[in-house]
């Protein structure tokens, strides 16, 4: 009976003892959990816990965009190299439109009085030509505004187009109208020409523009003795001295996109448009011939029109120099965009 006991108290000793071995293993870490398990197995005469086998890690699977990844890192690097070199094609194409502008200026000027010049307009572009006749200014086109500088002070103006009429009886003159751009006048010009276009037409009012009422009085017999005949019918043209211009045949303007569309109903003109420009003159749209003055021997008397230099015709806006300074910026971020992408694919593979 004794015996019993003993072993009943015993094994409660040790349930108890467990017990507290387990609070203490559950507030430390896992190796204290599986030694304090273990001794407490020993002490229960228990085989010890069977620990589960650690899962194997997964391997990363290489990622399927990773390829192309590296590939689009490149890509502005090439599109930038792309630049440069076609910058290095445009530099190559404007010396040779330099070159072949600067030939043709070189040639002696010829005489533009063929009967049918037309058919060699395409090849007449940069040739100097003199041609003879007499200016028509009543029916002048101002072209700007147009900025020069003058003793380092900047004055807007305009460049003033005018037909060249040919001379009745003169075989030295040209044998169709054709467009000179005089060269560059001051503001005030085109004021008084449109104040000299006003006076006209308050001088001599358009006649279809009469009454009905009117009309029938003249063709009474009393209004038609004391009435006189309009002036329009007295006005003879104006005697106008022959001029001779040397200058260069050019073409029609090409403006950019912030240059705003002509309005020939306003007289408002902001670019050369050949075909526009001799339909508001009165002349043939096709086959007519402009040309810009570039005669150097000017008036002192009257300095304007200001003829347009030589040298601007074999310039342009953006020059050969500057093609080379384009092509060298966009090399140099070509090969700054390109270190970038080696440099963040050898911190990926540094990471791996």
């Amino acid at each position: 009976m004794a015996m019993g006991i003993a072993s009943i108290s015993k094994t409660l000793t040790n349930a108890f003892l467990l017990r507290g071995s387990r609070r203490i293993i559950s507030s430390s870490s896992p190796s204290s959990s599986s030694r304090y398990s273990t001794a407490s197995a020993a002490v229960l005469d228990l085989p010890p816990p069977v620990e589960p086998n650690p899962s194997p890690r997964p391997q990363e699977q290489p990622r399927s965009g990773s390829s192309w990844s590296r590939w689009l890192l490149f890509l502005p690097g090439t599109i930038t190299f792309g630049l440069g070199t076609w910058q290095i094609f445009r530099r190559e194409e404007k010396i040779k439109v330099l070159e072949h502008r600067q030939r043709r200026l070189a040639l002696e000027p010829m005489k533009l009085n063929d009967p049918s010049p037309s058919e060699q307009l395409d090849a007449l572009e940069f040739r100097r030509v003199s041609c003879k006749g007499v200016f028509d200014e009543d029916r002048s086109i101002f072209v700007g505004p147009r900025s020069r500088s003058i003793s380092g002070v900047t004055e807007n103006g305009f460049y003033v187009v005018t037909p060249l009429m040919p001379i009745p009886g003169d075989p030295t003159s040209v044998k169709s109208p054709i467009l000179v751009n005089r060269g560059w006048v001051p503001r005030i010009w085109k004021e008084r020409s449109l104040e000299a276009s006003l006076n006209t037409t308050k001088q001599f009012p358009d006649v279809s523009a009469v009454p009905k009422t009117q009309e029938s009085q003249r063709g009474s017999r009393w209004w038609r003795f004391w009435s006189k005949k309009p002036q329009a019918s007295e006005v003879q043209p104006l005697s106008m001295d022959p001029v001779e211009v040397i200058g260069v045949v050019r073409g029609s303007e090409n403006p950019s996109i912030f240059v705003p569309e002509n309005d020939p109903s306003s007289g408002q003109w902001f670019y050369v448009d050949i075909p526009a420009i001799a339909a508001t003159c009165g002349l043939p749209e096709n086959d007519i011939i402009y040309v810009e003055d570039v005669h150097e021997n000017v008036n002192p008397s009257c300095p304007y029109p200001v003829p347009k230099d030589v040298t601007a015709l074999i310039s342009s806006s953006v020059m050969p120099q500057d093609h080379l300074n384009y092509s060298f910026t966009w090399y140099t971020l070509s090969a700054a965009v390109t270190f970038m992408a080696f440099k963040r694919l050898k911190q990926r593979q540094t990471r791996r």
